[in-house]
């Protein structure tokens, strides 16, 4: 069952493109709309892109788009891209970035990974390490975790109460207006899988020692709290996804399908931001080699 989130707001631009668009607004979540995780499929309608299909082939095209539209954006200078993965473990943060970025160039393009805070970043307000990294005008940088690692593992955990999370959501609308007025797109990608497949992808790392390294405890203590935090993503996606910093709830199980589905919010989004070539600083006519 599929449950429609939201209403993507499309500009002139495209709908006059629209015939080679993947409508993606089902999934994106509506400014200040309750969010129910148990309502929305983790897989893809085989309508959304038919069953003969090769996804992978798609992706690898989308990917080399993307590398085009990330060139304009780096030569540009004046906008940036800012792409939020979040999920539960084996949701595929890691394997998103490994396949939708295969054909982009390195050259300011930056994945960052947020892993527990340091004695350091403890020591200063829960945004201060994420501050330094969003990415510059002219970059693309994904976020493998993310800010909301702070309302999420610190509820779980019992590290804070309702009153500091829903203030902290505060801060975090707060904060990415800040980084829109900078020019900065920002995409919330909740990458949503089934319990189920989880215990599957958890199951191929216990059997693979080629991915043991992968597993830690916290997996494990983590899968006991799901429905805490499946409750902790539902509201901080609720209180989060504005106009200016959407979330999209990217069906998951299907790991061709969550990378169509990412790679297609990208190209569509750079697309949209009709990026341009700056002019030359000089009069290149009157050059002469």
């Amino acid at each position: 069952m599929i449950r429609y989130v939201g209403r993507l707001q499309t500009s002139k631009k495209m709908k006059a493109d629209t015939h080679h668009k993947t409508d993606l607004s089902p999934w994106r979540v509506r400014n200040k709309s309750k969010v129910l995780l148990d309502e929305i499929d983790t897989f893809l309608p085989e309508k959304f892109f038919g069953k003969s299909d090769d996804l992978n082939e798609r992706v690898e095209k989308l990917s080399e788009k993307l590398n085009k539209f990330q060139n304009l954006l780096y030569a540009s200078k004046n906008k940036a891209v800012l792409l939020v993965l979040q999920g539960m473990d084996t949701s595929g943060k890691d394997g998103v970035i490994r396949h939708v970025f295969s054909h982009v160039s390195p050259l300011a393009t930056h994945a960052i990974a947020f892993g527990a805070p340091t004695e350091l970043e403890k020591s200063h307000d829960f945004l201060w390490r994420v501050h330094s990294k969003v990415p510059a005008l002219g970059n693309l940088t994904i976020f493998n975790r993310s800010h909301y690692e702070d309302v999420l593992v610190t509820r779980v955990r019992g590290w804070i109460n309702k009153p500091v999370w829903e203030k902290r959501y505060e801060h975090i609308n707060n904060f990415e207006s800040l980084l829109h007025d900078g020019g900065i797109t920002i995409l919330k990608c909740f990458l949503h899988i089934s319990k189920q497949e989880q215990k599957k992808r958890l199951q191929a790392r216990i059997d693979d020692s080629q991915k043991n390294w992968k597993l830690q405890e916290a997996d494990f203590v983590d899968r006991k709290l799901w429905p805490d935090y499946q409750a902790a993503y539902q509201d901080a996606i609720s209180a989060t996804s504005t106009e200016q910093a959407p979330w999209y709830i990217v069906p998951a199980d299907s790991k061709p399908e969550r990378d169509f589905f990412i790679a297609s919010l990208l190209v569509q989004t750079l697309e949209d931001m009709e990026l341009a070539l700056p002019e030359p600083t000089f009069d290149v006519k009157r050059v002469r080699l």
